[in-house]
Parts: structure tokens; C-alpha cells; sequence
């Protein structure tokens, strides 16, 4: 039975290219040459095209590292923002981090790299941009796009088994000294970047550390603590996208079928219950809804509204079900 109706395939694919050629690869099969086609548009058109053109030219989006520069006139530049109090996501490490997972090549952004280290220095204590800080989240994006732009993240390399708690993940408060447990947050962040780099370079000294810390996630069941079993948030259930930094059970399974497409292995049975999560969300015409998106300003709104059914999820939440059944059910 097809994952999809054709009415709900033709409204995937009727997108901006970024998700349109992650739809043709990821849930259509489509052949390389059809959705690397597809992937190039991302620059020239669209979301990709709008986020590059506000890049500084030392490197940087908005003046800042990770937030826009105190005395940098944003007025006038057409940012979409639902929530002046929110946290603005156009710096230079979002902008980064959204081009990179809209799928844009790296080679567009020739030369970046090198003026990032020239030029941008972190909001905590003015560190080099390439070598990170001490937030566990800010050096997982920042190594995962410090691999697809060919900068030297060796020192952020070392980092992450270094400042793996005892029971098994991260936490970005753990540096400041208010926690010694891993936070779902933190964890997933770190396991998707150390996943990232070894997809973009090869290198997979990192995969032991992150099958430690994907352990941590799978005693859990993705979802439960480990004490009592009971959900251990609200955020588990809510699905949204793009998903910044937080954690939800569809965000941790997508990193999980990422990591067995890269090792060629099959799903561990604990993402059951995190799996059956998932296909409750799913509407009767195979839709996901937007989840509780965070405010701020955004370069380019890329995903619908809360309560609005959203193709990125929709993309997520199919690939995800696709992989487990066919996994389960040959």
C-alpha cells in the first residue's frame, strides 16, 4: 500500500526545491540525476537564494556568530518575525545551519569558512568561531558545519567525547555548573552533529562516542525516564519543523534512520513506542500539523504556522515510517 496518496505526493511536490528534492529522494526513489537537479535550484531560487543574499561580506549573516550584532540595523531587510521577544534565529550559525539542511551544496559558500575565521568570533568570551564555545548544542552545529564547509573543526572533534556527562549524554548547562544529567535536547543536538560530520567527511572516530550517547537515548525509549517510564515531557509529542534545537520523538527517530542508512543496519526495537508516537500524529491524509513553533526572526519562513498542516514534518514523519516498515515487513 503506497505511504502516500497521489493528491498528497502532488502537494509535497508542489515546494520550494530545498524540500521538493528531499521528497524525490527520500520518498519517491527518484533517480540521482532527477534530485540533484532538483538540489541545485536551492541557490539561485527560493529559501536557499533569499537567506544567501543576506550574507556580510566578511562571512557572517546579521554580524553576530549566534546572535545579531548589537549595533547592526536590521529595519528594512524584510525579516519574517511572529514574536519580537523571541529568539532571533539570522545569525551567522542559523543561516549556516539552514542552508545546510535545506541541502545546499557546500561549494556554493566557497570562501566562507575562511572569513569565518578571520572574522567571527563567539558571544562567550570572544572564542574563534571554528574551535566553538562551551554550549554542547552551539558545538554540534558548529561542527556539523564546519565538515560541510571543509573548515578545520579538529579541536571540536576532541571536545565531544571529552564532555560526555556520566550517565551517558550531554547537557548545555552542564559548563556552567547547574547540571550534571544529560538533557534529550542536548543529547540529540550532539548525536546529530558527530552523525553529520562522518556523513560529510568520512572520518568516523566519533562513531563510538555517538553510539554511547544514542544508548542513552534508547534505554529511554526516546521518550521516557528512565525511573518511572512516563513521557518525560510535553515536547516529545511536538512535532515541528524546522526544529531549531529542540527535541521530539519524530526529530530523534529521522537522526536514527540517518545513522542506520550510514552504518547499514537495522532499526533497534526500544524506537517502538516512539514509532507508534509518530503514526498517531498522522492525519488521515498522511499529513503531520505544525507543532508550537518557537517566535523570532527568521531570514525566510520556510514551514507553515501552528495547527497548519506542514509539508517538512510530513516530508520527516514518511520517511520515518517508510523506513521502519520496510525494515519490519520486507
Amino acid at each position: 500500500m503506497p505511504s502516500l496518496t497521489e493528491e498528497t505526493t502532488d502537494w509535497l511536490l508542489d515546494s520550494d526545491a530545498a524540500l521538493r528534492w528531499q521528497v524525490e529522494r527520500d520518498l519517491l526513489g527518484a533517480p540521482e540525476d532527477v534530485f540533484e537537479a532538483t538540489r541545485a535550484r536551492i541557490a539561485t531560487e527560493g529559501f536557499g537564494a533569499r537567506i544567501l543574499s543576506h550574507q556580510d561580506p566578511d562571512g557572517q549573516w546579521a554580524g553576530g556568530a549566534y546572535f545579531p550584532a548589537r549595533d547592526r540595523d536590521l529595519s528594512g531587510l524584510g525579516i519574517v518575525e511572529h514574536d519580537e521577544d523571541g529568539q532571533p534565529w539570522i545569525a551567522t550559525t542559523w543561516a549556516l545551519k539552514d542552508l545546510r539542511e535545506l541541502g545546499l551544496p557546500g561549494e556554493v559558500l566557497s570562501g566562507t569558512a575562511d572569513r569565518l575565521a578571520e572574522h567571527s568570533t563567539w558571544e562567550y568570551q570572544d572564542l574563534p568561531y571554528w574551535g566553538g564555545e562551551v554550549d554542547v548544542c552551539i558545538n554540534s552545529f558548529t561542527l556539523a558545519n564546519g565538515a560541510w564547509l571543509g573548515a578545520d573543526v579538529s579541536g571540536l572533534v576532541a571536545w565531544f567525547p571529552a564532555h560526555r556527562l556520566a550517565d551517558g549524554g550531554w547537557n548545555c548547562e552542564a559548563e556552567e555548573g547547574d547540571s550534571e544529567r544529560s538533557s534529550f535536547h542536548s543529547t540529540l543536538n550532539a548525536l546529530v552533529g558527530m552523525r553529520e560530520y562522518e556523513e560529510l567527511t568520512g572520518d568516523s572516530s566519533l562513531r563510538e562516542t555517538r553510539h554511547a550517547g544514542e544508548e542513552y537515548l534508547l534505554e529511554r525509549r526516546l521518550m521516557r525516564r528512565l525511573s518511572t517510564g512516563e513521557v518525560v515531557g510535553p515536547w516529545v509529542e511536538d512535532f515541528i519543523a524546522p526544529s531549531r534545537w529542540q527535541y521530539s520523538a519524530l526529530a530523534a527517530l529521522d537522526h536514527f534512520r540517518a545513522a542506520a542508512v550510514l552504518e547499514g543496519t537495522a532499526p533497534d526495537a526500544r524506537l517502538t513506542d516512539a514509532v507508534e508516537l509518530v503514526r498517531a500524529a498522522r492525519r488521515p491524509d498522511g499529513t503531520w500539523l505544525q507543532g508550537d513553533v518557537p517566535g523570532g526572526a527568521v531570514w525566510v519562513q520556510i514551514d507553515e504556522l501552528r495547527g497548519q498542516p506542514s509539508k517538512w514534518l510530513t516530508l520527516i514523519g514518511t520517511r520515518v515510517l517508510d523506513w521502519w516498515d520496510a525494515a519490519r515487513h520486507p
